[in-house]
């Protein structure tokens, strides 16, 4: 279909300055912090938003809490934001949390996990994790049910939502019924068909993937950890149902795809949509791509209605 019009105008804009694998971290952060907020966003109503601290190993980190309308309690549900687990904040996925808590009906708290290269692998997987059994600890004082939690997030934070799912199984809690994984980042392998394809020019390029991924990990051996690949985890099987939504103009689109064939052959339930003409990163840009981002609500929603919980 090739790319959509919006995405042409996004990328003409993205491609204006320096690329982001030419800057540091920090200033490809500083360079985020100081763009405007965009203006005319319709934000979806929820009750109540709030930001907490909560204890993680060696120190704290924040989540913000969006709560729907209604008189709960409602079911949970974990977001963790994209950014190669080096950018990304609560704001960044602020328009697609309230989406989903007035969409799905759920307490959403989204985690704002420490980043690398400053804090490298595990300690993006430990924080999500900590959040995650905090919430699950908590959640009568959320207005929330302890045993009806969906993980979610996009990218990277997909990445670290379907980690949670194996660590869950790993550790017998806290229990996880669904998984919905945005462009999820499964295998830092950089070698499909989809990383030649959509090498440049298309947002998120091979090389700042890898830029990425090196800020992530702390060696070479780490690139097959399957606490990193979980498309490389021995064992998928017993896993909760799963949606994978792609983009079709993507790195990682074959990677999802490898994801969701693996969790099939493994018997569990998945369901797969690619957004034609989309690309990566527009689930964090609902200023450009509302229709995007709305429709991958609606879908994320629709199928968790027909989840039954723990």
């Amino acid at each position: 279909m090739g790319l959509s019009n919006n995405a042409k105008q996004y990328l003409e804009a993205f491609y204006s300055g320096p690329t982001l694998q030419s800057l540091t971290a920090q200033q490809v952060r500083d360079a985020m912090g100081a763009v405007p907020a965009p203006q005319g966003i319709e934000v979806p109503p929820v009750a109540k938003v709030e930001n907490r601290k909560i204890p993680v190993h060696d120190g704290e980190i924040g989540v913000r809490i969006y709560t729907p309308v209604g008189q709960g309690p409602f079911p949970l549900l974990m977001y963790y934001h994209g950014g190669g687990w080096v950018i990304g904040d609560l704001e960044t996925s602020d328009a697609g949390c309230r989406l989903l808590a007035e969409q799905t009906g759920r307490v959403v708290v989204s985690v704002d996990y420490r980043l690398a290269p400053e804090y490298r692998f595990p300690v993006p997987v430990e924080d999500s994790y900590a959040a995650l059994c905090w919430a699950n600890d908590h959640a009568s004082e959320l207005n929330a049910i302890a045993d009806d939690i969906v993980v979610s997030g996009d990218s990277a934070g997909g990445n670290l939502a379907a980690v949670m799912v194996i660590l869950s199984q790993e550790n017998n809690g806290p229990a996880i019924t669904a998984q919905a994984l945005i462009y999820p980042v499964t295998n830092l392998d950089f070698t499909t068909p989809s990383y030649e394809k959509f090498a440049e020019g298309f947002g998120l390029d091979k090389d700042l993937m890898i830029w990425f991924g090196e800020y992530y990990i702390n060696n070479e051996e780490e690139f097959k950890h399957p606490k990193i690949s979980p498309l490389l985890h021995e064992n998928l099987s017993n896993l909760p149902p799963t949606i994978i939504i792609a983009a079709e103009n993507d790195v990682l689109v074959d990677e999802g795809v490898q994801y969701r064939d693996k969790l099939q052959e493994a018997g569990v339930t998945v369901e797969y949509l690619q957004l034609d003409g989309s690309i990566h990163g527009y689930f964090s840009n609902m200023a450009v791509f509302a229709e995007e981002t709305k429709t991958t609500v609606d879908t994320i929603a629709k199928f968790l209605s027909l989840v039954p919980s723990k």
